[in-house]
């Protein structure tokens, strides 16, 4: 299946990618701490987080810090890695899935902060898990469209609410196992901030060029992961099974237009040890070419990938392919091609 979902791009690039993180460090040992009165009345051993979901520990943000500030920082940081003054920036896009509030959009204070010029557009995208490599390929289809020269696509997370609210809720008490494990992936969240800057690869023979991606859509399975500053809601086994049939189709589908079988790293969406097996041996990827920050971060939410992609870029040489993946709850997928 062709169409608007499959996309190649002959003259786009990624020019950086730039990445803060909380100085608190939460082991998950001092999660199921608090957790100690419910995890033995349901009977359910010491050491779930990290025998489960692999998470041995995630970032918060201490006191004084906060995501928006890193957001901030981390765009500041991109910019000066892409050699681009704000005045140059076209388009920013926030992805975020974390915000103090419903409007004004949470863009409007990182323009700000950034010293943009009143030209660029910014606005808030949201899709879950999947936000940051949404706003790439709305940026790149901009870019390669002339409308604008730069774009930078922003992220910061913040899990402290979510994961608060969860464990005062799990404490008090009168849930069953079942109840208690629909609740479990809010304890796995991570908090930080990622920035990435995009502009025309014949302008930036520095930049990698991104070679274009696909998108699909399974969203019969909206209700699998259900969120909110409240807490996250997940059938999580049947959120895998659909996760997985959706990026083993769309793999399939991307066949017939791009070579994916043999790439040099393959950035995946952090979600757990179980999710990262699954994927791997659903597509058949050599595991030794998929990082992981998912065991001292966790789930970062949309800035996984660019954190990721951050730790990893000391290591890319010159030529390398690199495949972003990401899935997103509701569900949707998307797989983005780089050349770098």
């Amino acid at each position: 299946m062709h169409g608007n979902a499959t996309t190649r791009y002959d003259d786009v690039a990624l020019l950086s990618v730039a990445s803060v993180l909380p100085s608190r460090v939460t082991s998950s040992d001092a999660i199921e701490d608090r957790l100690s009165d419910v995890l033995r009345q349901l009977k359910l051993k010491p050491g779930l987080l990290r025998r489960v979901a692999g998470v041995n520990e995630r970032r918060n943000w201490a006191v004084g810090e906060s995501s928006d500030d890193a957001t901030i920082q981390a765009g500041r940081r991109a910019l000066d890695e892409a050699g681009v003054r704000p005045d140059q920036i076209g388009l920013l896009i926030n992805t975020s899935v974390s915000r103090k509030h419903l409007e004004p959009s949470v863009a409007v204070r990182l323009h700000h902060g950034l010293g943009l010029p009143t030209s660029a557009i910014n606005f808030d995208v949201a899709n879950a898990c999947l936000g940051f490599i949404n706003g790439m390929i709305l940026a790149s289809g901009m870019i390669q469209s002339g409308q604008i020269d730069y774009a930078i696509i922003v992220n910061g997370e913040d899990a402290d609410e979510i994961q608060v609210n969860t464990v005062e809720r799990l404490n008090r008490g009168g849930l069953d196992r079942n109840g208690f494990m629909s609740e479990f992936a809010s304890l796995t969240l991570g908090s930080g901030a990622a920035a990435a800057v995009l502009g025309r690869a014949s302008e930036n023979p520095g930049g990698h060029r991104i070679v274009g991606g696909v998108t699909r859509a399974a969203t019969q399975f909206h209700e699998l992961c259900v969120g909110s500053v409240d807490g996250m809601f997940t059938d999580a086994k049947a959120l895998l099974k659909g996760g997985l049939a959706l990026v083993v189709d769309a793999w399939k589908e991307a066949q017939s237009t791009f070579s994916w079988s043999n790439i040099d790293r393959y950035i995946t969406h952090q979600v757990s040890s179980v999710h990262t097996n699954a994927i791997v041996k659903a597509v058949g990827l050599d595991r030794r070419r998929v990082p992981v920050t998912y065991p001292h971060l966790g789930n970062v939410g949309p800035a996984s990938i660019p954190i990721t992609l951050d730790a990893e870029k000391a290591t890319l040489q010159r030529g390398d392919r690199v495949l972003l993946m990401g899935v997103g709850s509701g569900l949707n997928t998307s797989m983005l091609e780089l050349a770098w």
